[in-house]
């Protein structure tokens, strides 16, 4: 498939520089400098914004292709590049009618600012329907304190978007979008990350204590911003870098059969077989995800049709379905490899891949998403 030259970017960045520090980032847990100053130097960390705004105005789909081409050589440098691209197409989506909001995306724009967010809270967990705590305003200024178990590179963020209750006295669910910049808020670390994988994205928990104008407030109640770009479009590009994790663990898979196919000439490997059951796996999952991107790309301009509760349990689907194919992927892919796949020092090694695999039905747990289709699935009506 010819690709976009955005995409084409992308994938020369994954070869020639991620998979460069990959080890380095994994082994150290450390943030991939290198990759993020790399994707600076290409601006695309201002990929989804318009070109209006000095953005790259990139399609869903392309978004979609470069997390897959970075998530094959360092699914951390992917993770951060998703993210914040989340957070970008949430401030596209949801922030345009707003003069402020508008300028800073030219600001992410020309300087090339990288956005975390904060959608989890201590005491809550992974539901980020809920929220604890509240924005507090007085005249045109707010404050804001959050305690997040987690706020993926929040060391590293240039600015972060964070949810809360609408009000001290408004319920759980009444929650606003906040962006908070830098130098408007602190971070207090709570914690370490010494973690199984995903390393290098840094997702220490902090008390975020911030402070800004009131117009920084998405005006659309978090609600509908989570079901008609936050929801989807985590699931979208996290799935697309999952694939490409997947989708790396099976090529060092069929250079291994490869390999032993060729110290026997005219046998096929007992392995081989193996090969084409995984393969098989990979192409499941890259058909559903490929459908759901494109679905997703087609309703964007029609919120009614986002908060269907159809579309919400096919996107749902997606992130459950992708992450449990991804660990049987890269765990076939070992099987098939050995003790080659197993040695960390082996070209044929897929140890960081399945690490960095589990740790995807653990983003929003795939239990919580499960209970909340079943709920769904009382009352949706089969279309």
């Amino acid at each position: 498939m010819e690709l976009s030259p955005l995409v084409e970017k992308a994938r020369r960045i994954a070869l020639e520089v991620a998979a460069l520090h990959a080890e380095d980032v994994d082994q150290k847990a450390r943030f991939p400098v290198e990759t993020m100053d790399a994707l600076r130097k290409e601006r695309m960390l201002s990929a989804f914004i318009p070109r209006e705004l000095g953005g790259l105005g990139c399609s869903f789909t392309e978004l979609h292709q470069i997390c897959y081409q970075l998530g094959q050589r360092c699914a951390a440098s992917a993770m951060v590049f998703a993210m914040h691209q989340i957070q970008v197409g949430c401030l596209v989506r949801h922030g345009m009618t707003s003069a402020p909001l508008r300028s800073y995306l030219s600001e992410v724009s020309e300087k090339q600012l990288l956005l975390a967010s904060a959608t989890s809270e201590v005491g809550i967990g992974g539901d980020t329907r809920t929220s604890s705590c509240a924005v507090l305003r007085e005249g045109e200024q707010f404050t804001l304190e959050k305690n997040a178990p987690v706020i993926s590179y929040g060391n590293y963020a240039d600015g972060i978007l964070v949810t809360a209750r609408r009000a001290p006295t408004a319920p759980a669910s009444d929650q606003v979008l906040v962006l908070v910049r830098k130098p408007d808020f602190t971070l207090e670390a709570t914690g370490t990350w010494d973690t199984l994988g995903m390393r290098g994205t840094c997702s220490l928990g902090f008390v975020l204590k911030a402070s800004g104008p009131t117009e920084n407030i998405l005006p659309l109640p978090y609600a509908d911003i989570s079901a008609q770009t936050m929801l989807p479009f985590s699931h979208g590009v996290w799935a697309s870098l999952w694939l490409g994790i997947g989708n790396e663990a099976v090529n060092r898979a069929r250079a291994f059969v490869r390999g032993e196919a060729r110290k026997k000439p005219g046998t096929v490997p007992p392995s081989a077989l193996r090969l084409a059951e995984v393969v098989n796996l990979l192409q499941l999952m890259r058909a559903n995800i490929t459908e759901s991107v494109r679905e997703y790309e087609a309703k964007m301009g029609d919120p009614e049709a986002l908060s269907a509760l159809g579309f919400a349990i096919r996107m749902n689907n997606l992130k459950v379905g992708s992450s449990q194919l991804l660990v049987q992927i890269v765990s076939a892919a070992l099987t098939i490899c050995g003790m080659a796949g197993y040695k960390q020092d082996s070209k044929f090694t897929v140890g960081r891949h399945l690490r960095d695999a589990y740790g995807a039905s653990l983003m929003i747990a795939n239990e919580r998403i499960l209970t909340g289709n079943a709920s769904l699935l009382l009352v949706h009506k089969e279309e």
